[in-house]
């Protein structure tokens, strides 16, 4: 989308101080952030484009940009996330009596494909625990209690990273986390996990800097906590590793986790308490992902299915 041709739209600013207002109020996330910040600035931009203020944009402009980003070929994912940044920052508006109307209340979002979330079965995640020490990459004995870690306690990227050694369990159990919105919850790790972390934290030890010590459990080579994209980098690396011709990432684990405890006869409300979920519906998928499985079970199990499969 082309950027503005002349100044920028004054309303930038009222943008910027929304954002702020949902780092410190709301708690989101950097990356949330910044996906708001970017849907924002291109709206702004398409206003600019069209000589229009956007703190005072019509519905119409709003539908316009809508069906510009379709045309565009952005996803209907990324559609309706932008929708709901221009939802958010009209309904701030309203609250501080700069606007009487949100223009892009009637807006529908598009109708999204419903896809179940990217996980690894019980065997696969066994597997892919033990690929550190078959692989001997990377940090092999921290990779593996990073990978088990995570797993274990159901833990968002951006909850790993920010694990400090003052909120692990004296005992090895688990830890406190501080998830979206700055909620704080308890998570446990298995035996299998507590493990590996007791095995890596003399040589997490052995590698902090005197001068300049971290509190964050998991660092790199360098004795710095280790960052988000430094992460991402160990999974992906790993997971092209595996040969289980799934495209494994960080949030893989988290999603293995709920299915596994579900897949358990887990109720789906302790499953949302371990997870930290703000909603009850966002954890309900991963009992989809359980009828899935049943439904691939009774394919291959009942003579009747197979026959109907194969006409």
């Amino acid at each position: 989308m082309k950027a503005a041709a002349h100044a920028p739209d004054p309303v930038h600013g009222a943008m910027e101080e929304y954002l702020r207002y949902l780092k410190a109020v709301r708690g989101m996330s950097e990356r949330t952030l910044a996906a708001y910040g970017k849907d924002l600035d291109h709206f702004a931009a398409y206003c600019g484009n069209h000589d229009i203020q956007a703190e005072t944009a019509a519905p119409g402009e709003v539908q316009g940009f809508i069906a510009d980003l379709s045309a565009e070929g952005s996803a209907p994912v990324s559609v309706n996330r932008a929708l709901s940044s221009i939802r958010g920052f009209y309904r701030w508006l309203i609250r501080r009596g700069k606007r009487r109307d949100n223009p892009a209340a009637g807006i529908r979002n598009l109708r999204a494909p419903k896809t179940l979330p990217v996980f690894l079965w019980e065997g696969e995640m066994a597997s892919f625990a033990g690929l550190p020490a078959r692989e001997g990459i990377l940090w092999p004995v921290r990779d593996r209690a990073l990978i088990l870690v995570m797993y274990s306690a159901g833990l968002r990227i951006s909850e790993l990273v920010s694990l400090s050694m003052e909120k692990l369990d004296p005992g090895g159990g688990g830890a406190r986390v501080t998830g979206k919105g700055d909620k704080e919850r308890y998570v446990f790790f298995s035996e299998e996990a507590a493990r590996a972390l007791k095995e890596y934290l003399p040589l997490r030890a052995a590698r902090i800097k005197a001068e300049k010590p971290t509190d964050k459990v998991f660092i790199n080579r360098r004795g710095d906590g280790i960052s988000v994209p430094g992460v991402r980098w160990i999974i992906g690396r790993y997971g092209d590793r595996s040969g289980l011709g799934k495209h494994i990432h960080p949030h893989a684990l988290r999603h293995s986790f709920a299915t596994h405890l579900v897949n358990s006869g887990c109720d789906v409300r302790l499953v949302q308490e371990l997870l930290g979920h703000a909603s009850i519906s966002t954890t309900a998928r991963y009992a989809h992902v359980d009828m899935e499985r049943l439904r691939q079970v009774y394919v291959k199990a009942h003579p009747h299915a197979q026959r109907l499969k194969g006409e």
